[in-house]
Parts: C-alpha cells; sequence; structure tokens
C-alpha cells in the first residue's frame, strides 16, 4: 500500500491500510456513551468584507460538570480556512487533526490546493463516517469557514458551511453558530448582523454573541476575567488565516463585559 500509487484522499488511504485508527471505525459496547466524555460547545461563524471571522468559548462539559475550562475548539484547517467543532470533544479533536492531514496530503499527492467547496466535501465525508458513533451519542458537527481563492467578488470570498450529524454540508449566510449556546448566539446575531461588516466589527460581534450564549447556557463559557481566559477568536482573508493574540481577544472581551455592566441586555 505504502509504494502503489495512491489516492489523494488520505482518509481513503487510512481505510485501506489501517481503518481500525478512523475516529468512526473503532468498535463501541452496547448503549448510549454521551456521559462518559466531556462535550465541547459554542461556536459562531461571521462572514466579513474581504474575509470571515470565527469564535469559539473555552469550556468542555461532562453531564452538569465543568470538565474543562480553557479548552480549544477553533482551529486553522489550512492556509485559508478554519474550523470549529462542538459535540464529543475527544473525537472533535480527532476528527479535527484528521482533516488537516486529509487538506495537506491532497496538495502534496496534486501539487495544488482543494476548492473551497471541495474542502467542505471531504469534511462532510468525514463526519458521514462517525455517523455509528453518533447513534451512540458520541457525535461531533464541526463548523466550516474560509476564504475562497476563486471568488469573482474578494469582499465576497468568506463563506460558511454547517454539516447535520449524517454529514450533510449547508452553506450558511451571512452566519451560524452550533453547539448547546447556538440558538442564543443566532438570535444575538440575527438582531445585529449587517452585510459588509469589517473584519474588526465581525470580530467584536463574535465575542458579543459568545457573551450572550453563555449568559443563558451554563455549558457555554463566557470571558473569565478572573483566570484571564478569552474565547479563541480566529480570521481567514486573503492573507490567509489568524488567531488573535491573547491581548487583542482581552481587550474585546474586556470591552464587551464593561458595556455590558452599563447596559446588561447589550
Amino acid at each position: 500500500m505504502f509504494t502503489n500509487a495512491g489516492t489523494s484522499s488520505f482518509t481513503t488511504f487510512l481505510s485501506r491500510v489501517a481503518p481500525e485508527m478512523l475516529p468512526g471505525r473503532r468498535p463501541l459496547p452496547p448503549g448510549m456513551a454521551a456521559d462518559l466524555a466531556p462535550h465541547a460547545t459554542t461556536i459562531v461563524a461571521i462572514s466579513a468584507a474581504g474575509g470571515v471571522v470565527m469564535a469559539g468559548d473555552r469550556r468542555a462539559t461532562m453531564g452538569n460538570l465543568i470538565a474543562q475550562r480553557d479548552i480549544e475548539k477553533v482551529h486553522p484547517a489550512d492556509a485559508y480556512s478554519l474550523v470549529g467543532i462542538a459535540g464529543t470533544a475527544g473525537i472533535g479533536i480527532e476528527l479535527m487533526r484528521l482533516f488537516q492531514v486529509e487538506l495537506e496530503h491532497y496538495e502534496k499527492i496534486e501539487g495544488a490546493m482543494l476548492s473551497l467547496d471541495g474542502k467542505a466535501n471531504r469534511l462532510a465525508s468525514m463526519i458521514r463516517g462517525n455517523l455509528g458513533a453518533a447513534m451512540q451519542g458520541l457525535a461531533v458537527v464541526p463548523l466550516f469557514a474560509g476564504f475562497d481563492l476563486a471568488a469573482a467578488d474578494p469582499a465576497k470570498a468568506g463563506r460558511i458551511f454547517s454539516f447535520d450529524v449524517t454529514g450533510g454540508p449547508y452553506e450558511e449566510t451571512g452566519y451560524d453558530a452550533i453547539g448547546s449556546g447556538s440558538l442564543f448566539a443566532k438570535s444575538a446575531l440575527k438582531k445585529r448582523f449587517r452585510a459588509g461588516l469589517s473584519v474588526d466589527d465581525a470580530t467584536r460581534l463574535a465575542v458579543e454573541a459568545l457573551y450572550d450564549a453563555a449568559d443563558d447556557d451554563t455549558a457555554t463559557g463566557g470571558p473569565d476575567l478572573t483566570r484571564r481566559i478569552y474565547p479563541v477568536v480566529m480570521t481567514a482573508t486573503a492573507e490567509g488565516t489568524r488567531r488573535l493574540t491573547d491581548a487583542e481577544t482581552a481587550a474585546i472581551a474586556e470591552g464587551v463585559v464593561s458595556g455590558r455592566m452599563e447596559n446588561p441586555g447589550g
């Protein structure tokens, strides 16, 4: 298998060589297993003029307990796209890393980068492979966004894709959110989102949406000023992906908290 002409899909190659290493191929005991592993919660994505912004809170829960206060759920998929995970944290992180390798493997084999639609379809097939575990409560539902290098108008190149548990990909318009706090985050975005937002304004809006989600959803963690734990915020633009520094995120989060001291409802 290692010396023959291979496939541009690392996941397909792995399914032939060592299928037991794929997240969805491992045997599970019968019954539900949802309460046995930490769960990652809320992710938001917002399209902006010239790119897209994705942000995630830092809390992972296990039942009614906080399993981790500083988990990182938003990561670069490649040089121009981002992926955020919600659902079973361990499987989600493994799936995200496998997706990163999948895109890098394709580039090395084909000598070219997948289109943004192609990346979304690859991620959809990987989610579909986890369907058996999802039916036992170990579901992972990512959010994918990126800068489309093939877009006719660079100002509208920021695109967002959501998925269902069976791997169905859906392109979203303007913004989207996933996870336990997504209902509250999308309600906040629905009132404040405007087409053509700058990347800076979209970043502030993403942090505000996470704050609103944390205000009503116990599984979503808001900015922790005491421990200095703030959301992970990343952007994808024509210059590539970038993660905001801790100092930048702290300044935005502290500004949001300060504003809510005067107007709790935003």
